[in-house]
């Protein structure tokens, strides 16, 4: 129930009737109309820049045309109260307490529904996408958890949702990965040197992965590289993605589906696409300059398949082969992104690292060409994060020389805090995470104030002896409200808005934005019953009035919403 949607619809419907009046021409002079919540400083619920907008079409001053407008909407609109006009035009709104008591009844009929929009859509989200050669770091943490979030939020708000991993398990990367694992062997096995060779994986995990590959094969000798390769690949990738899929477990983050490169490249995935890129003329033979900020001397001018990349938006064509004529990682990526686009999904939506950002534009202008136009990628870039404790700059302990364990970051900080600030900060400026925050139970810390509210809330559902998820209808006689009451039903009718708006815009952070601001709502209220027994909620172990008890347990919903979405827990005690 989006009373912004609802009520744009309505002025809209209104003004169609009454066209003549407004000399509308076209529908689509009125297509910026928009409801919206006034400034505070105004005291109404709804605001409107109808009269605006329309005023283009007649070359009029816009009081001239809101007051028209202000006569028709009262008149046929009577869900209102009170219509002003405001500034150099803008339609100010009070809802009727009538009204206000049928959206308070309607909202708790619509219950854990409250907010969805039921948007039927399909969703494939690939996310973190981490090269199997180890154990998460704090590196892949913000881009976990958006990826999982935004996948709650689409979920939440009526899409069909794949959560996607691509397993970068084919290449160089992973040639020094399981050498490095064969050299651990033998330097346990034979006691041999590990080589001091910067292309090899040094971390203690490796001296891990190496024990239990040896404990499981007791047989094998590992007296030659090439002849247990396959095997030891096996094993050491099974093993590290077995880290991978642990550490996000205890982070909260499931996957629905892991995709195996090397899978996709013995199925000839890539040949196949490039074939059907080549048919429509989208790939031809050429030659390529040396890649910007490369050594030109060193760059061999071969002859190479190449995708016409700038036909559908990027900077430049890019070369699909190597010079050895071997598949660049582009090429295989297209390869990835064909089995995607071939399961149909409506949208597809990739989280990339800040290093990533100058590959978007090369990647979607590929999946332009494979759907012809007919598929939108979306690219969310997470950019990186500051660790700090009392301002400063954290170290953790480490048990390498090049990442930090992102299990060690959870044995510092739970992972209720890391999932919600997380996305406390939009995820394409840098995000400051200090420890001693997130550890404080005040207001400073979000997720606490956030908690807190809702134990508030259980706190006087028990204290009443009332089931909180007893819903009972409200009667427009019983309905009456104070300042603070009213502040928080201007804010209850915002969910649905921003529900949509973070799934539109795949904007996740507007979440714990908003229920923060929400939280902060109800505990001004609460301190002010503190203060003034004329704000009490509890009076001679009674509710003082009863749609105070309904906006409390609205509120509650909410909050079981948003929490769900973010995949944070709500305690009922604290």
């Amino acid at each position: 129930m989006n009373l912004f949607d609802l009520y744009t619809n309505k002025i809209k419907k209104k003004i169609i009737k009454n066209k003549s009046i407004f000399n509308l021409k076209n529908q689509n002079e009125i297509k910026n109309i928009i409801v919206e919540t006034p400034p505070d400083k105004f005291n109404f619920d709804l605001s409107s820049n109808a009269a605006m907008i329309l005023a283009k079409n007649v070359n009029k001053n816009p009081r001239v045309i809101a007051e028209k407008l202000k006569e028709i909407l009262l008149k046929e609109i009577k869900d209102f109260s009170l219509i002003e006009i405001a500034g150099p035009g803008f339609l100010n709104f009070k809802i009727s307490n009538n009204t206000w008591q049928k959206t308070i009844n309607s909202i708790l009929k619509s219950n854990k529904n409250y907010g969805s929009n039921k948007q039927k859509h399909s969703f494939n989200i690939e996310f973190v996408s981490a090269n199997p050669t180890g154990p998460m770091h704090v590196g892949h943490c913000r881009g976990a958890v958006f990826g999982d979030v935004l996948s709650n939020l689409l979920t939440f708000n009526g899409g069909k949702v794949t959560k996607e991993f691509y397993i970068n398990d084919y290449g160089n990367q992973i040639e020094n990965f399981v050498r490095s694992v064969y050299l651990r062997i033998r330097e346990i096995k034979f006691k041999e040197n590990f080589p001091d060779d910067k292309n090899l994986y040094k971390g203690e995990y490796i001296k891990d992965i190496a024990k239990a590959v040896l404990n499981k094969l007791k047989k094998i000798k590992f007296n030659s590289y090439e002849k247990v390769f396959e095997i030891l690949k096996k094993e050491s990738l099974n093993y590290s993605l077995n880290l991978i899929k642990s550490d996000l477990k205890l982070l909260g983050v499931k996957h629905d589906l892991f995709f195996s490169e090397t899978k996709m490249v013995k199925n000839k995935s890539v040949d196949k696409i490039i074939k059907i890129l080549k048919k429509n003329n989208f790939v031809f033979e050429g030659f390529l300059e040396a890649p910007r900020g490369d050594d030109s001397s060193s760059w061999k001018k071969t002859k190479r398949l190449i995708f016409k990349s700038s036909s559908f938006g990027d900077d430049t064509d890019r070369a699909l082969q190597k010079n050895d004529g071997s598949w660049t990682y582009f090429a295989n990526d297209i390869g990835y992104h064909s089995t995607k686009i071939n399961k149909k999904y409506d949208s597809l939506i990739n989280i990339l690292g800040a290093d990533h950002i100058g590959y978007i534009k090369r990647i979607s202008a590929a999946v332009s060409a494979m759907s012809n136009n007919k598929i939108n990628l979306t690219c969310k870039v997470c950019q990186l994060v500051k660790f700090l404790k009392n301002g400063e700059p954290f170290k953790m302990s480490k048990r390498s020389g090049d990442f930090f364990p992102l299990n060690k970051l959870l044995k510092e900080v739970n992972k209720d805090s890391i999932r919600f600030m997380m996305l406390y900060r939009s995820n394409d400026v840098e995000l400051e995470f200090d420890f001693k925050k997130v550890l404080e139970k005040n207001k400073d810390n979000p997720v606490f104030y956030v908690q807190y509210c809702y134990a508030r809330i259980n706190s006087i559902f028990r204290t009443l002896k009332i089931d909180p998820s007893k819903k009972t209808s409200l009667s427009s006689v019983d309905f009456k409200i104070n300042n603070f009451e009213e502040k928080l039903l201007k804010k209850i009718i915002e969910w649905p808005k921003v529900v949509d708006v973070a799934s539109n815009k795949k904007e996740p952070h507007r979440i714990p934005f908003y229920l923060y601001e929400l939280s902060t709502l109800f505990h001004s209220y609460w301190s002010k019953g503190n203060e003034d027994p004329n704000y009490k909620f509890i009076k001679n172990g009674n509710i003082a009035n009863k749609v105070t008890l309904k906006i409390f347990q609205i509120i509650s919903i909410i909050l079981e919403n948003g929490m769900f979405i973010l995949g944070v827990s709500l305690p009922r005690k604290m």
